[in-house]
């Protein structure tokens, strides 16, 4: 009995053993598949086969579990990297649109990216205007394969949406004005089974078009902290992969909304940065046509001068060969400082008196001192008329007293017409017309009345080291007297300190003399005269380097300050050379000096014709006061003949020999 009990213990061994270690092996397979499941899982990844089935139901339902949960998770994870995937775009698009700096562009990508995030057959973006109705600026859609904006010519048109009716209420019926009063999204999944709102232009625009809209989600457009500024509305969102409409989900709504607020508050950015590159530029003009206003017979010189340097940096910029083609404005920017520069060249000459600007006589200030000069020969052929009818009172001959009288009135004419014509200026003053207005000028007349009276308490210190003469006092025709002078109290103006300015300072303020004046050697001014009109240059050096300009307009003050310098380096106020000269600033010189040549409401000067400005222009260029290939493109491209037209009288425009000039140094 114990040796069959031993081998049938040994046999059950035998037979047990392999069946357990066979058993475990399955249990230990079913494990190793859920492990191997597990660290799938750990990875992320899902897409291996559902684990073995198991004998033992704990372990086959853990497994079964195990399965429903990989495909469970799966389908998470899709929908998160779909959730991924949009965020990114919204991301990108947040990005995209911070940078876009063109309005138009800003609001098809907002409308493009929406589209592309809620998968929508179309959409359309609205603005709401001063006129408190929202107008459509952008459409899109796929299948009518329709992209238009609100400026295009495409027979696809929409109305604006008012946004109160006639009687001033809130107008709700139409979605797109309700979602924008209320400032909510709104979602419909089919427009034709909405009693809601009013989708009967929805169906005209169908029928017209070949369409069926039937999903809508429209979205208000509200930047942090503003008014709403419009709405974007989506139409047919579309199931992934396929063209089968479906309602747009309230997952994807998130997103749209937050696009729809970054998109709001970029555009309400770029239209405020917009509106105050308008204001800035139109203060500019604004400066610009007050300096112009100050004087009757400037105005319209800062205005010319700009239309003139971008005619001709428009033509510069088109050489793609020559000493020119590398000169460029690139960007929008650049143009707009260069026309910023443009338009203040002369911002300095509000601090410039009228009467210096447009000094047309020698002895012209506030008015022209002529007058006071021709009643001093008025008393002096008084006191000669007078002197005859004493004379003859007296017993002297007559004809011999009208002779003597008629003598003194012609010498007294003549003197007065030669110190007149001294007056109106010229080209050069020779040394014996100022003998001759000296000689003049020592004739002697009496004045009975103080000239200290009726005068300004200003006025009066410039007197007061001089002691008045006992009246009557017999006094020079023409005088330079003490008070004539005006002292330069306190030197230079402070502000142009350390500015790099070379124009010689001279020490007076201003000089009234009347010889002084009248002695002038070229045109009407003297030399603080000059300075004054060189000042208003420093005045704009000074004004425009002190205001803090961002960088794209950085160089505004260089080109607003630089177009009285010349290349040989005899131009003020800094005596720049070439090297120191760009592109521009030398198109601000030629177009500062044509126009003065040209215009035709000068006081001092007739206008000139288009030959004669030409012909003096070319004088500057041999001198090497301005660059000779500008000058030379101004005359080949025709620029002069193209502002000539715009801007002279007809009978300034003659012929030009354009050969004459082009190419000569």
């Amino acid at each position: 009995m114990r040796s069959q009990i031993l081998a049938l213990a040994l046999a059950s061994l035998i037979v047990l053993v392999p069946a357990a270690m066979l058993f475990s092996k399955g249990m230990a397979n079913a494990v190793r598949a859920l492990v191997a499941d597990a660290e799938r899982v750990r990875h992320l990844d899902f897409h291996e086969a559902r684990p073995v089935r198991s004998r033992i139901v704990e372990f086959d339902e853990l497994g079964q579990s195990f399965g429903l949960m990989k495909e469970t998770l799966a389908v998470r994870k899709q929908q998160l990297e779909q959730t991924q995937d949009k965020l990114a775009r919204l991301i990108d698009l947040g990005i995209a649109m911070s940078a876009e700096r063109d309005s138009n562009r800003l609001m098809e990508m907002v409308l493009l990216g929406a589209k592309e995030l809620t998968n929508a057959d179309g959409g359309t973006l609205y603005i709401r205007g001063d006129d408190d109705r929202l107008h459509f600026q952008i459409l899109r859609n796929d299948t009518l394969n329709v992209a238009l904006g609100g400026t295009s010519g495409n027979a696809v048109t929409i109305p604006p949406v008012p946004m109160f009716d006639d009687e001033g209420h809130a107008n709700h019926r139409n979605v797109v004005s309700h979602a924008v009063h209320e400032q909510v999204t709104v979602t419909i999944a089919d427009a034709y089974d909405s009693n809601t709102f009013d989708f009967s232009g929805t169906r005209v625009f169908d029928e017209r078009n070949g369409y069926r809209s039937k999903s809508f989600m429209t979205v208000p457009l509200k930047p942090r902290g503003g008014d709403v500024i419009g709405a974007l509305q989506l139409i047919n969102a579309r199931q992934p992969g396929s063209d089968e409409v479906i309602a747009f989900s309230p997952e994807i709504q998130r997103f749209i909304e937050a696009l729809a607020a970054q998109a709001a508050t970029a555009l309400y950015n770029r239209e405020l940065l917009t509106a105050q590159e308008r204001l800035m530029d139109s203060m500019i003009q604004l400066i610009a046509g007050a300096i112009d206003a100050k004087s009757p017979y400037t105005g319209g010189h800062c205005e010319r001068v700009p239309e003139l340097a971008l005619m001709l940096a428009e033509e510069a910029t088109r050489q793609t060969a020559g000493p020119l083609a590398a000169f460029r404005f690139e960007t929008p920017e650049q143009w707009r400082e260069f026309r910023i520069g443009a338009w203040l060249h002369d911002c300095g000459k509000v601090v410039t008196p009228e009467y210096i600007v447009d000094k047309a006589t020698k002895l012209e200030t506030i008015y022209n001192r002529i007058h006071e000069v021709r009643m001093r020969f008025e008393v002096l052929l008084r006191d000669a008329a007078i002197e005859r009818l004493e004379a003859v009172a007296a017993g002297a001959d007559a004809a011999a007293t009208d002779t003597a009288f008629e003598a003194r009135k012609a010498q007294l004419m003549d003197d007065f017409a030669f110190v007149a014509e001294c007056n109106v200026g010229s080209e050069f003053f020779a040394p014996e017309k100022v003998e001759r207005l000296k000689q003049i000028a020592a004739q002697t007349w009496k004045r009975h009345f103080d000239d200290r009276l009726g005068l300004a308490h200003e006025e009066l210190k410039r007197y007061a080291a001089h002691p008045p003469a006992p009246l009557p006092a017999t006094e020079p025709l023409l005088s330079d007297k003490p008070w004539h002078v005006i002292a330069r109290d306190g030197g230079i103006n402070r502000a142009y300190t350390d500015l790099g300015f070379k124009v010689p300072v001279p020490e007076n303020l201003y000089n009234l003399g009347e010889i002084y004046n009248l002695s002038i050697s070229r045109g009407t001014l003297t030399v603080e005269d000059h300075f004054k009109i060189k000042e208003h240059i420093m005045q704009t050096i000074a004004m425009l380097e002190r205001l803090p300009f961002p960088k794209h307009l950085k160089r505004v003050p260089e080109y607003a300050g630089t177009h009285h310098e010349a290349l040989a380096g005899t131009g003020y106020p800094r005596a720049l050379t070439a090297k120191e000269l760009s592109v521009p600033a030398r198109i601000m010189a030629i177009a500062d000096i044509f126009e003065a040549l040209t215009a035709s409401d000068r006081p001092y000067k007739k206008a000139k014709t288009l030959s004669e400005s030409v012909k003096i222009l070319s004088f500057f260029k041999k001198d090497g006061h301005i660059d000779p290939d500008l000058f030379d493109l101004f005359l080949t491209s025709g620029v002069y003949r193209d502002y000539a037209e715009r801007f002279l009288l007809p009978d300034q425009i003659d012929d030009v020999d354009v050969a004459a000039y082009v190419g000569v140094r």
